[in-house]
């Protein structure tokens, strides 16, 4: 504690050194500057907080210089980032440094909510300190050209799983040719018990020739739905899970500052390495997430918890909380069914998409009623035996 707060007094004495122009010049800086920025050492200490700082974050310049960075995380970023910063003072390795990332923070209130963070690093009188924009992607409107960009690549993903919602439908169609070709066929057996004469022969004939027409028929069928959902094959990788939560929630958060929702992450790091089509896990994330939160949205507690655990072997089981109305009996018995929902607005085709991108990833989701009322959804999702020093 007292290193703490000699820290905190070394920090507060460098940045108030009468007369230095770099200092002046840095504080215009960060009075004008129109997004939040925060310069932080290596220690991860606040060492400048912008104005836009202040009113992004609620916290006054005062406040913050000298204390850690982690104050603006939320969990499990918080506890972690301090172990960030040591990996990479041991290894050097980059992960986040120099690269864009949607990811959330957390205000003086306690609210968490979606940003856009990019770190860049530098090094003034032989200390090597880092700095943060951070754009609030909830206030700023040409940050859902970003939101867009995702969601256009999500849509082969909706329409790969839209086929659910058609599923009836096509195998009608499609069991007309099927049986079309087995009456045929089986005409063609009886014919061939018999004398084959020249009438019989041609009948034959006719029966093979409308079968192979059938066939093809059915295989047309087939095509067609392959064209519509095609846009090129699946992409699986290993993936950090974490990444994968974060990024999703952050997206579902978007337009909801105004309600408070206090989101609490808390991920197993045992497994944290998952194997995936990143893109279509992404949407069953943020679909739940989305979902919890409009289910929130008249609820006296907004609070979603996102937590992970690794079972049943092989997987990792992610679960969603919300503290909502839940889900009445009426709807629970088909909610993974096509066309169900208990929104007064939506076609109900979210829940059934999930299904699908879950169940073709080898895993399995379903919900439970939370104590107390709300909802838990929960999802396995295949490990990856991986270093996750590597993601």
């Amino acid at each position: 504690m007292a290193d703490m707060k000699l820290r905190m007094g070394d920090a507060r004495e460098r940045r108030s050194v009468p007369g230095s122009a770099g200092e002046a010049q840095l504080r215009s800086i960060l009075a004008t500057v129109p997004d939040a920025m925060i310069i932080i050492d290596d220690k991860g200490l606040l060492l400048s907080f912008s104005a836009a700082a202040e009113k992004l974050f609620g916290y006054s310049e005062s406040e913050v210089i000298g204390e850690n960075v982690s104050m603006l995380m939320p969990s499990p970023d918080r506890e972690r980032h301090d172990s960030y910063l040591s990996d990479y003072r041991r290894t050097g390795k980059r992960k986040i440094i120099g690269i864009g990332r949607v990811t959330t923070a957390r205000h003086r209130n306690g609210n968490v909510f979606p940003i856009e963070l990019s770190i860049g690093e530098a090094r003034v009188d032989n200390r090597k300190i880092f700095t943060g924009f951070v754009h609030d992607i909830t206030a700023r409107r040409q940050t859902e050209s970003r939101l867009q960009d995702l969601q256009s690549e999500l849509a082969h993903v909706g329409r790969l799983s839209e086929m659910s919602t058609l599923a009836s439908s096509l195998a009608h169609e499609l069991n007309q040719p099927l049986t079309a070709i087995a009456s045929y066929c089986e005409g063609a057996r009886d014919l061939l018990n018999g004398k084959l004469d020249e009438d019989r022969l041609e009948t034959l004939r006719e029966a093979l020739t409308e079968a192979a027409s059938q066939a093809v028929r059915a295989g047309e069928i087939v095509r067609r739905m392959r064209d519509f959902i095609s846009r090129g094959e699946t992409e699986y990788s290993v993936e950090n899970l974490h990444r994968l939560i974060t990024e999703a929630n952050a997206l579902a958060l978007a337009g909801c500052r105004q309600y408070a929702i206090d989101v609490q992450v808390a991920l197993d790091h045992s497994a944290e390495s998952v194997f995936v089509d990143r893109i279509q896990i992404q949407q069953v994330l943020f679909n739940i997430s989305r979902n919890a939160i409009d289910a929130m949205i008249d609820s006296p507690i907004r609070s979603l918890a996102i937590s992970s655990v690794a079972e049943p072997p092989g997987f990792v089981t992610v679960s969603i909380e919300d503290t909502g109305s839940g889900i009445s009996d009426s709807v629970a018995a088909k909610l993974f069914q096509p066309f169900v929902t208990s929104k007064q607005s939506g076609m109900g085709i979210g829940l059934s998409i999930c299904r699908t991108i879950v169940e073709s990833h080898g895993g399995r989701i379903w919900f439970e009623r939370a104590v107390g009322g709300g909802t838990i959804f929960r999802v396995t999702l295949p490990r990856a035996e991986v270093d996750d020093e590597q993601l």
